[in-house]
């Protein structure tokens, strides 16, 4: 796995770590937010020639007409095969501007510059890259390392409430499939005041010890889609709609449904359930679930990437600090755990 480097000072560690590398053109991509919020902090470290491609901020955007169009402009830059492309923003930067980099004349390098806590802790780390495709999350994409990522929790500052407390949901996430010490010493009750530097470090720490022992995702990996089966299906139903979930909000959802789950398919304690569910209803708002939304999102459910066959396998945890991959579950047993969200 590639480095990890964490900053306090994000344009001189920016220009030290691209002054390490040779390459013929920069080509920046950046969505409307973080052109607007968090370039203005990088931009004395850019070379002065330099590409810079902006799109429409969101997930709705995260598909392959919005890689066309940055293959375009990329075309139209004339990048060689020794270009860079660096990705200022979130997880939907980091995913598409990957995979767009991974694709172009079969592969230029990219570094990426995660700006959201939710990319920093969890997206910008793995090798994970991809779009949505006829609304499924993340349906095509490849694995493929950037050169580099560069954490720098001066990006903060610059995000809503509402989108720091999504990325709170994979803190808490690693808490619970990997370190039961972690998981107890996150502030729920004042969630905001958390130590967002210690807490992505160790976060990042986390997911690099289990993809590094499971790059491809072969077994021990698949841990880190607790929460995400269900999570994964809640936010790609709401996508087009005025209730419409950022990805931590649905993942909360989600990791409460399949604590549930880990109950009656793992022996996880009812304590620990108990305080999982209210650890994170401290933090999160329950989602308003319909019954005409249930069979469409079991339907979601069956596209998850860790099914095999018609069979549906879920990441369960069997006590706070460890998981287990691979338990099928049936749909009925699905419904059930929404059904049970839904009275609580």
């Amino acid at each position: 796995m590639n480095p990890v480097f964490h900053t306090e000072q994000i344009a001189k560690e920016l220009r030290k770590q691209l002054e390490s590398l040779s390459y013929s053109a920069l080509f920046i991509l950046s969505d409307e937010n973080t052109q607007e919020l968090c370039f203005p902090l990088i931009e004395e470290a850019l070379p002065k020639k330099h590409f810079h491609f902006t799109i429409p901020a969101g997930e709705k955007h995260k598909n392959l007409d919005t890689c066309a169009a940055i293959w375009f402009d990329m075309t139209e830059a004339g990048l060689d095969r020794k270009a860079l492309m660096l990705n200022l923003g979130g997880g939907v930067i980091g995913d598409m501007g990957g995979f767009c980099a991974s694709i172009y004349k079969r592969g230029i390098r990219f570094v990426n510059l995660p700006t959201t806590l939710l990319s920093q802790v969890d997206a910008s780390v793995g090798g994970k890259l991809g779009v949505d495709f006829e609304g499924l999350k993340n349906h095509l994409g490849v694995f493929n390392e950037p050169e580099w990522v560069l954490i720098a929790p001066e990006f903060l500052q610059t995000l809503p409430t509402r989108e720091l407390r999504s990325g709170f949901a994979e803190i808490i996430k690693h808490g619970l499939i990997q370190d039961e010490s972690y998981f107890h010493e996150l502030n729920f009750e004042d969630w905001q005041k958390n130590d967002w530097s210690k807490l992505i470090q160790k976060s990042v720490e986390i997911k690099k010890e289990v993809v590094q022992s499971d790059p491809k995702e072969a077994g021990l990996r698949k841990i880190l889609n607790f929460g995400h089966t269900i999570g994964h299906a809640f936010e790609t139903n709401y996508l087009d709609t005025p209730r419409h979930l950022l990805h931590g909000e649905a993942i909360a959802a989600g990791m409460i449904c399949e604590a549930m789950l880990s109950v009656e398919k793992c022996g996880l304690s009812t304590s620990d359930y108990k305080k999982i569910k209210e650890s994170i209803l401290k933090v999160y708002d329950k989602i308003k679930i319909k019954d005409e939304d249930l069979e469409p999102i079991l339907d979601l459910c069956f596209q998850d990437k860790k099914n095999e066959g018609n069979t549906l396998l879920l990441s369960l945890i069997d006590r706070i600090g460890h998981c287990q991959y691979n338990i099928p579950i049936k749909p009925e047993e699905i419904k059930a755990a929404i059904t049970h969200y839904q009275s609580l």
